[in-house]
């Protein structure tokens, strides 16, 4: 199976302004990562040729800031490597790129004289290892030299490192090929090797680098890092070499050279082990392309599926999985997780790592609720969400749907099923409580909705949001019919009037009359008329509440009111709080985040909406592929994060990308949706599943 690949010229890299804006991330399946800019240049505190995750997926830390070279041809010197100052760019070695690629690893290639650098990055699966190949051609009637400098870092990668405020406690062992560093506060080791030439161990601070990302989100944007010595290796006139460095770190020396007695490392080695992460990503194409014969192969399906990938990484413990949110600065979300699982692991047919996500959450579940978060930092469970839960329970509808296995359900998740609705029925943290209506009450910061400053809400949503009640009744609806396929005839009847009940009122409640959709929330305060997408949750999911009618006059609004190229905006342009533009503090992006900003992962839902109420006929699945889902596979995917998909977009046009350069459910609801409602392949036990479940 080919991969697919993006290449941009020196035509395009001479535009420094464009190409400063692109970025490339390649991940490890441990929440760790590689990533910078296709110039080099690292502009975010979260840029990094090694982020090692050291409690996977979890407490990643910038080991490794970038390898910068230079090339020595007889008495001069030619910088590759490039950095940003405030005031300068120095060196301006992205100069002399030649050309810059990604398929599915990045490769730089720089040409200076009759010399030329090839230099491809990657990272073994489930290893906090980064190995860089560099293929040097030297066409040139001199003897070359080949320096390599390390700049390495030792933080938590939301931070920044003012050397001297918190001065690091680091000694390097200088090995053979090689130095070895160990840090004393977290104590931990960062090996590099070399499989050519020799480790020179001098260094030095490089003191103040300018990240103008981290400025323009008005967040701490000047870094000190620390370049050890350098890898220097002789080229012959005339010669062609390859030569590769890796880097591993690890919290202790043992598990550092583990690792590197495991990979060996030698160039064969190298070369070996950069062809398996080759052949895992080919495999990931060609077991979709099996599973769906009917789909034609192309460049922006199999960005898309090979970015599945990167979110499902290793749980907190051995045998679980998780799923990081968005890169690079996002953890693990509950309720991101279960709005991506169908994308991520059932569309693409990794049924296990769907079984050990919910097994995950099941351990974590409390009270009836399933985490909004664990933490990055101290791993613990957040539970400030009211539709985490609801989430997690169509995801286990979906599961069935692809796989028809009652039994994992039955035997491993049951029990927290009917515990979520117990629960729920008497109240749990944060004042979620089934009212007297039968809908579900809630605070004002619990929904998707829920960003505040200094403790104010921006988007208050306190009593009962519309897209809650969807799900609730979505929810009430699989876990009363799963309680009459399992016999458990008392429950089955008491789920199925509590449905019953939430349903009338929704109706009676909840429709909008004046303007033919839905009330975005109602409390005892009234009901809130701001015209906003959630209302598309309630026509998409399997269980609705509403007619066809009504379900197609809330399509149209949504299409009226919220449609752009890349996504949903999040609140109606004649709305006086609509922000068209995503951008500044803090602050500035948080007030924009729900009230205008476009988001990707609607555009799942409100395709999936937009067949259901108008028919799936041919000509309509083509208008939706062509008008509502390529604007975002084939021009995103060469945009801000090459080959993925960015977190959000402004609402206003150009709809520049904004937030994470590559997000979970960005990629995983637009693509479910693709394949399952334009493309006609339904899940192969849907009919099944849901006429023995009606």
């Amino acid at each position: 199976m080919k991969l697919p690949s993006v290449i941009l010229s020196r035509e395009k890299l001479s535009n420094f302004e464009e190409a400063i804006r692109k970025e490339w991330i390649v991940t490890n399946g441990l929440g760790g990562y590689a990533s910078s800019t296709v110039l080099g240049i690292n502009t975010r505190k979260y840029h990094g040729l090694l982020v090692a995750a050291f409690h996977p997926p979890r407490d990643r830390r910038v080991c490794l800031a970038k390898l910068d070279e230079e090339i020595s041809i007889g008495n001069n010197v030619y910088p590759l490597g490039s950095n940003e100052f405030q005031n300068e760019i120095f060196p301006q070695g992205y100069t002399f790129l030649k050309e810059f690629s990604i398929s599915p690893f990045p490769k730089y290639v720089y040409a200076v004289q009759n010399v030329e650098v090839r230099k491809t990055i990657f990272m073994p699966y489930k290893k906090n290892t980064v190995i860089t190949i560099y293929n040097v051609l030297n066409k040139s009637g001199f003897d070359v030299k080949i320096r390599v400098f390390p700049l390495i870092n030792w933080r938590r990668f939301h931070s920044v490192t003012d050397r001297r405020k918190i001065p690091w406690e680091f000694a390097q062992k200088r090995e053979a090929k090689g130095v070895d560093i160990r840090f004393g506060i977290p104590r931990s080791t960062l090996m590099m090797t070399t499989t050519r030439g020799d480790y020179f161990a001098e260094g030095k601070w490089i003191e103040k680098i300018y990240l103008r990302e981290e400025a323009k989100r008005g967040e701490s944007c000047l870094d000190d890092c620390y370049q050890l010595g350098h890898f220097e290796i002789n080229m012959e006139a005339g010669k062609n070499k390859k030569f590769a460095i890796t880097a591993i770190a690890d919290k202790n020396e043992g598990d550092v050279r583990k690792t590197l007695a495991e990979m060996r490392v030698t160039m064969n080695d190298v070369e070996a082990l950069y062809e398996k992460e080759m052949e895992r990503r080919e495999k990931l194409l060609t077991k979709f392309y099996e599973e769906h014969k009917d789909i034609p192969t192309n460049d922006w399906l199999n960005w898309v599926i090979l970015a599945t990938d990167m979110f499902i990484v290793k749980g907190i413990n051995d045998g679980q999985k998780s799923v990081i949110a968005g890169y690079h600065w996002f953890e693990t979300w509950g309720r991101d997780t279960f709005i991506s699982l169908p994308g991520l692991m059932l569309v693409t047919g990794r049924f296990e790592d769907a079984r050990r996500v919910f097994l995950t959450f099941t351990n974590h579940c409390k009270n009836g609720l399933i985490p909004n978060f664990l933490s990055d930092k101290a791993g613990q469970p957040a539970y400030n969400t009211v539709d985490a839960t609801l989430w997690y329970v169509n995801a286990v509808l979906q599961y069935l749907k692809y796989t028809g296995d009652f039994k994992f359900v039955r035997e491993q998740l049951w029990g927290n099923l009917k515990a979520i609705i117990e629960n729920h029925a008497r109240g749990t943290a944060f004042n979620i409580h089934v009212d007297s209506d039968g809908l579900l009450s809630h605070g004002a910061q619990l929904t998707w909705m829920d960003t505040a400053i200094d403790g104010q809400t921006i988007t208050p949503r306190a009593g009962k949001a519309v897209e809650v009640q969807a799900l609730w009744y979505n929810t009430l609806r699989t876990v009363g019919l799963l309680a009459n396929r399992f016999e458990e005839n008392n429950e089955a009847e008491k789920y199925a009037q509590m449905a019953e009940k939430a349903r009338k009122s929704f109706v009676e409640k909840i429709w909008n009359p004046e303007k033919n959709c839905l009330f975005d929330v109602i409390s005892e305060y009234g009901k809130d008329g701001s015209l906003r997408p959630n209302q598309i949750i309630a026509v998409s999911l399997d269980f609705t509440m509403l007619d066809n009618a009504k379900n197609e006059k809330i399509v149209d609004v949504v299409y009226r009111e919220f449609l752009t190229p890349y996504g949903l905006r999040t609140l109606t342009r004649n709305d006086q709080r609509y922000i068209g533009v995503y951008a500044g503090d803090r602050r500035s992006r948080d007030e924009a985040y729900h009230n205008g900003t476009v988001w990707p992962w609607l555009l799942g839902s409100f395709t999936t909406a937009f067949l259901k109420t108008k028919g799936y006929t041919e000509h309509r699945r083509g208008y939706v592929l062509k008008n509502f889902l390529a604007p975002l596979f084939t021009k995103q995917v060469l945009e801000a994060g090459l080959g993925i998909l960015s977190e959000i977009f402004d609402g206003k046009s150009p709809h520049t990308p904004r937030g994470c350069i590559a997000q979970a459910w960005s990629i995983a609801e637009p693509l479910r949706a693709c394949v399952e409602d334009v493309m006609r392949f339904r899940p192969k036990y849907e009919k099944r599943v849901l006429q023995s479940l009606r």
